[in-house]
């Protein structure tokens, strides 16, 4: 307990420290106040974030102070709105208050960075890789993800899910070597999907989203309405493709930086030849799009 007492009050005083060299760095024509002449300390003062963030100045005073006080998002968000804070010190602020993140709605946030393209392109020719956003949406892939689990091009943009996927009679689906090892998985990424969505459930996206696969799939009805709840933890995924046959893997699944909600699927072979089954997909993939370009160079010289 006096633990726990000393790391509370070392994290109130942190997060003291922080507001106050924030304050230091803005003057008040910044923050849209009258100019004001030369002062002993630099930044703004005390009293002035508080009118601003609409608290009283005592209550502000203690929270730089480090006193034991309550502390809610509303409030937060303000007083970083009027420090003028980046998102990465805005979650700095909320993580020693001890308050939730904001939660980001905006579309902007599923888009991958092309740093992250160029990783999963580094991949491509030996580990099978894809990102997924926040409701599971394959966002990005690379050519081995492709030769093993289907051409995520060529679905439709609603369907490019891997819930969508593994609760649906998709190619996807049926590469499971056995078919409770799909159910395994199937169930172990709704009931992540759910921990995780929770926060976003009134955005009528992803509750349409929702409705659109119970619909789609009685399995996957029924296991949403049994409400759990857990992180992901498959780390061996045993596949048999139709043109290769037995594929094994040891799974990996990075959270992407920045991106609370977006992870890196990563699938690398488990054994050499899982390895060399992928060097012929990829080989077999080559032959036919070299063979397409010819063929359309042929119809090109013909008309």
């Amino acid at each position: 307990m006096e633990d726990r007492r000393k790391h509370d009050k070392q994290r109130r005083e942190e997060l003291g420290n922080f507001l106050r060299t924030r304050r230091a760095r803005l003057s008040p024509e910044q923050i849209g106040m009258p100019a004001a002449g030369r002062r002993r300390t630099p930044g703004l003062r005390r009293e002035e974030v508080a009118v601003m963030a609409g608290v009283s100045s005592t209550w502000y005073t203690y929270l730089e102070q480090g006193r034991a006080i309550q502390v809610s998002s509303s409030v937060l968000a303000s007083i970083a709105s009027v420090l003028h804070l980046s998102e990465d010190e805005k979650s700095h602020l909320f993580v020693l208050a001890r308050q939730p993140l904001p939660v980001k709605s905006e579309a902007s946030c599923e888009i991958v960075r092309p740093a992250y393209q160029r990783v999963l392109q580094a991949l491509e020719t030996e580990i099978p890789a894809f990102i997924t956003g926040r409701t599971y949406d394959v966002l990005a892939w690379n050519r081995a993800a492709c030769a093993v689990f289907g051409d995520f091009s060529a679905l439709l943009e609603s369907e490019r899910n891997l819930l969508w996927q593994l609760f649906t009679d998709s190619p996807f689906h049926r590469l499971f070597a056995e078919s409770a090892a799909r159910e395994r998985y199937a169930q172990e990424v709704l009931e992540t999907f759910r921990a995780r969505v929770n926060q976003y459930l009134d955005e009528p996206t992803i509750a349409d989203f929702i409705a659109r696969l119970e619909l789609a799939s009685p399995e996957f009805r029924q296991k949403w309405s049994q409400h759990n709840v857990r992180q992901a933890c498959t780390i061996w995924q045993a596949l048999r493709h139709p043109a290769v046959g037995e594929l094994n893997f040891e799974m990996a699944t990075f959270q992407v930086v920045n991106h609370t909600d977006m992870r890196c699927h990563m699938h690398t072979p488990a054994d050499e030849a899982t390895a060399g089954k992928i060097h012929e997909l990829l080989a077999a993939e080559q032959r036919i799009t070299k063979a397409e370009r010819l063929e359309c160079i042929e119809i090109v010289k013909r008309s």
